[in-house]
Order: C-alpha cells, then sequence, then structure tokens
C-alpha cells in the first residue's frame, strides 16, 4: 500500500463536502426510517419528516458547491486502476451526483402537487406544477424509488472504498481522509 505520508488527497472543501454529506444521509434517511416505526399520529412523526425534508434541502445545496469543487485537480489513485474500474467508478459517482440532484427535485415537485409548503417550517417553495393529486403520487413514488436506490449506491460506494483500501490496497480511501 502507498505510505499515508506520501498520498496525496483531496482538497480540504472536497473531503469536508464528502463527510458532512454522509452526515446529512446518515440524517435524511434516520429520520425518514424512525418516523417509519412510529405509530400513526405519533407527534414526532412531523417533527421528524421537517428533519428529513431540511437534511434533504441541506444535500441538494451543498452538491451543486461538491460539483463545483470537483473541478479541481483529483490526486491519483495509486498503483492506477485498470480502466475498467475508473470506468465504474464514475458511472456509480454520476449515479451519486443524480441521487444527490434528482431525489430532492422530486421531493420538491411531489410538494408542489400535493399542495402542500415545506414540512416543520412552513417555508413556502416556488411552484413548479399545478397541484394534481394523481400526479403527487407519482412523483411520491419516485422520490421513494430513488431513495431505496441510495441505500444501495451508498452502500456499494462504501464496500468500494474499504475493497481498495484492505484487498487492493491502493490509496482511494486515504485521498478522502484527512492526514493523521
Amino acid at each position: 500500500m502507498s505510505d499515508p505520508l506520501i498520498t496525496q488527497r483531496y482538497a480540504r472543501l472536497s473531503m469536508t463536502l464528502h463527510w458532512l454529506m454522509l452526515a446529512l444521509f446518515v440524517g435524511v434517511y434516520g429520520c425518514i426510517e424512525i418516523k417509519g416505526l412510529l405509530p400513526r399520529g405519533h407527534a414526532l412523526k412531523g417533527v421528524l419528516l421537517g428533519g428529513h425534508a431540511l437534511f434533504g434541502i441541506g444535500i441538494f445545496l451543498l452538491v451543486w458547491l461538491r460539483l463545483w469543487a470537483r473541478l479541481a485537480p483529483r490526486p491519483p489513485i495509486v498503483p492506477r486502476p485498470p480502466a475498467w474500474q475508473t470506468g465504474v467508478s464514475h458511472l456509480m459517482h454520476m449515479a451519486l451526483y443524480g441521487l444527490m440532484i434528482v431525489t430532492p427535485l422530486l421531493a420538491w415537485l411531489m410538494l408542489n402537487a400535493a399542495g402542500k409548503p415545506l414540512p416543520y417550517l412552513e417555508f413556502p417553495l416556488p411552484s413548479l406544477v399545478a397541484p394534481d393529486p394523481d400526479l403527487a403520487k407519482q412523483f411520491k413514488h419516485w422520490h421513494e424509488w430513488l431513495g431505496s436506490a441510495g441505500y444501495w449506491l451508498i452502500g456499494l460506494h462504501a464496500v468500494a472504498g474499504l475493497f481498495h483500501h484492505y484487498w487492493v490496497r491502493d490509496n482511494t480511501l486515504l485521498r478522502m481522509l484527512p492526514k493523521r
């Protein structure tokens, strides 16, 4: 494995955003999972739905900063992986960025079509579509489907990082970790 002292790392902004996004995803998924465990009418359901929305908004806002930060040079993976792994990595990252952009947009469209404000804060969002209960159900279906796919995308991303660190023994994971 590369010596961690000489491993080139991502810029501090990229590392910070990466791990902050993980925390926001834990919040998004944690709120919605706990909400699902509570009985119908429980007082915390609204608070958790609001937290889910706030974490989702955080993801949606920060993803644009992450995309901008990706314009900076990236440290090389040492040793260089095969071309097929690099291709799969690019597809995975595109899927993760799609998750971070499309899922919150679907929630926004769902709320618009349902004629509802942002949960918890009652913050009005600009309307992208007219109220339409059937359309709201479709947006909800796709939002939930993509959210479920997110478990797999995030899990595969984490497993790939650990695989590269412990099995391949390259610096893929070290590049995203702060210096010790």
